[in-house]
């Protein structure tokens, strides 16, 4: 069996196709936007990478199922006899994507027993990608050069990074009772990534997430050194777990030697 850290570099190549199949939608006049069963949007950028990243997946020197948020309609009883299988969001953050903000991503993750162990996030808009492996750690590529990244200790006054797109009155609550901090919005699973490479020290997700829009993030974040919880439980957050694709609220600590806990026991 391949190790994650020897397919890094063949999903990189298939995250930066797809993003540029999603640029060519993007500097369109027209996005095609269409809404599915839960009200959320669609547009042809999403079916593009999609289509894409499938294909290219199933073209790879080892073959695992597939999990997509465009093609999600896979039964429990199917799922859980996969002890590997790829967790795709061709397009996370499509309603950053409709506003034209660039905070979107092409999110490639590979599950192994329930968890993250290769991600790939990357923003095609922002020339930004981040990717990580066991035993390859977690790196950023900007501006074409490529380097390690690593949390930070967390300072005196830690920011916290928050949802663009879905704010809500439990994480209003939980941020005013917070100490004295920076709070930053941001969009898609780029929440991850900016405590990844220590630009933010805690990601509170109080609102609704699949595992799609988790997984690569989460990868990237653990190898960068955090550690990513669900609420209230304190326990790693893990996939394909149950019938449901939704995730529990969770939070990415930067720096796990410093107690957040009490504070996000209040979260629930």
């Amino acid at each position: 069996m391949m190790k994650p850290a020897d397919l890094l570099q063949p999903v990189l190549d298939i995250a930066l196709e797809a993003g540029r199949r999603i640029m060519t939608v993007y500097g369109s006049a027209d996005f095609g936007v269409t809404q599915k069963d839960d009200a959320s949007p669609l547009t042809q950028a999403d079916m593009a990478a999609h289509t894409h990243i499938v294909a290219a997946l199933a073209a790879l020197p080892i073959v695992y199922p597939v999990l997509s948020e465009e093609d999600a309609e896979i039964s429990f009883a199917t799922r859980r006899t996969w002890s590997h299988y790829w967790l795709v969001d061709p397009l996370d953050g499509t309603k950053e994507f409709i506003k034209r903000n660039g905070d979107f991503t092409v999110n490639i993750a590979l599950i192994a027993a329930g968890v993250p162990v290769l991600g790939v996030v990357h923003a095609p808009a922002l020339d930004l990608t981040y990717l990580a492996a066991e035993g390859a750690g977690a790196m950023r590529i900007r501006n074409s050069a490529r380097e390690v990244i690593r949390t930070r200790p967390s300072p005196k006054v830690p920011a916290f990074v928050v949802s663009r797109s879905h704010k809500d009155a439990t994480l209003e609550k939980f941020l005013a009772a917070a100490p004295p901090h920076e709070a930053v919005s941001r969009g898609s699973s780029l929440k991850f990534c900016q405590v990844a490479e220590g630009s933010a020290d805690l990601y509170p997700r109080t609102g609704p997430t699949s595992e799609w829009d988790t997984a690569a993030g989460q990868c990237v974040a653990e190898q960068a050194g955090a550690t990513v919880i669900r609420l209230p439980q304190m326990t790693r957050l893990a996939y394909n777990e149950k019938e449901s694709l939704l995730n529990p609220l969770f939070a990415v600590i930067g720096d796990p030697s410093r107690d957040w806990k009490g504070l996000l026991s209040t979260v629930a």
